[in-house]
């Protein structure tokens, strides 16, 4: 039976098992995709479906990804990644020759490759530091194999594919080392686990869609903690920060939201 209840104790088994709290996300979005999925299974208890998904891990590992929303790709809007290569990452390195950097949420690893890429164009000399974190242990593996379709590097211009990457036996690409060495891949989750600080660079795009609007503002907090002064904060082309003066930063270009100096 699909009630109150069994959403309860299904909403409890969930954050028991991985530590994703539902609490913490828009209640009526979030029930309706897992309704959607309990559905096709052709059951009629949430509680049923977590515990059928749970006796087979590439079954959870596909429900996890689904609840997380794992789409990345590339070099992900070609332009904003031009903006950070010409002009964000120079601005930063004014004040941190060495940059400490953060992609949170990060997915299969593309969007903190890419900015390896670029990092390894600019500053081929220096080594700066890449953290990338994600909540989704699987999708992490995923990363850090660094192994692409065709269709993830899509955006990427042909003299990078063929530069960074090897192309394997079955028509994969492979990040090439020297790329993969720069990132540190970590689980972490955004809504629990304690955030490390001196960032120069917080990169969080299409992360936050399902959070709440207090979840929301306790993360951009969390962020603008985690920054240094005059660091930046980029979030997702549909994720514009309204209240960022509240918060406490100060709007540097769309999307991209700063840390003041002083």
């Amino acid at each position: 039976m699909m009630d109150d209840k069994d959403w309860e104790l299904f909403k409890q088994k969930l954050d028991q098992r991985t530590g994703i709290d539902l609490r913490l996300y828009k209640e009526p979005q979030m029930k309706r995709r897992i309704s959607n999925l309990v559905t096709r299974a052709e059951m009629d208890s949430f509680v049923k479906y977590f515990d059928k998904v749970s006796q087979n891990k590439d079954d959870f590992a596909e429900f996890i990804e689904y609840l997380t929303i794992n789409v990345s790709e590339f070099f992900r809007n070609p332009d904003k990644f031009d903006l950070i290569e010409k002009e964000i990452i120079p601005y930063l390195m004014k004040s941190s020759p060495k940059l400490n950097i953060w992609s949170a949420g990060c997915s299969i690893g593309a969007e903190p490759y890419s900015l390896s890429i670029i990092m390894k164009e600019l500053t081929p000399n220096v080594r700066h530091r890449i953290l990338a974190t994600d909540l989704d242990i699987d999708i992490l593996s995923k990363a850090r194999k660094g192994v692409y379709a065709d269709n993830e590097i899509k955006a990427m211009r042909a003299d990078r594919k063929t530069k960074y990457f090897t192309k394997t036996a079955d028509g994969k690409f492979a990040v090439k080392p020297e790329i993969k060495s720069v990132v540190e891949f970590k689980r972490h989750n955004l809504l629990k686990d304690p955030f490390e600080k001196g960032f120069d660079f917080i990169l969080c795009r299409n992360v936050v869609i399902y959070f709440t609007e207090e979840a929301k503002d306790q993360l951009y907090t969390n962020f603008l903690a985690s920054l240094k002064p005059g660091g930046l904060l980029f979030v997702g082309a549909t994720e514009a920060i309204l209240n960022f003066r509240k918060i406490g930063y100060t709007s540097y270009k769309p999307f991209f939201y700063q840390k003041p100096l002083k």
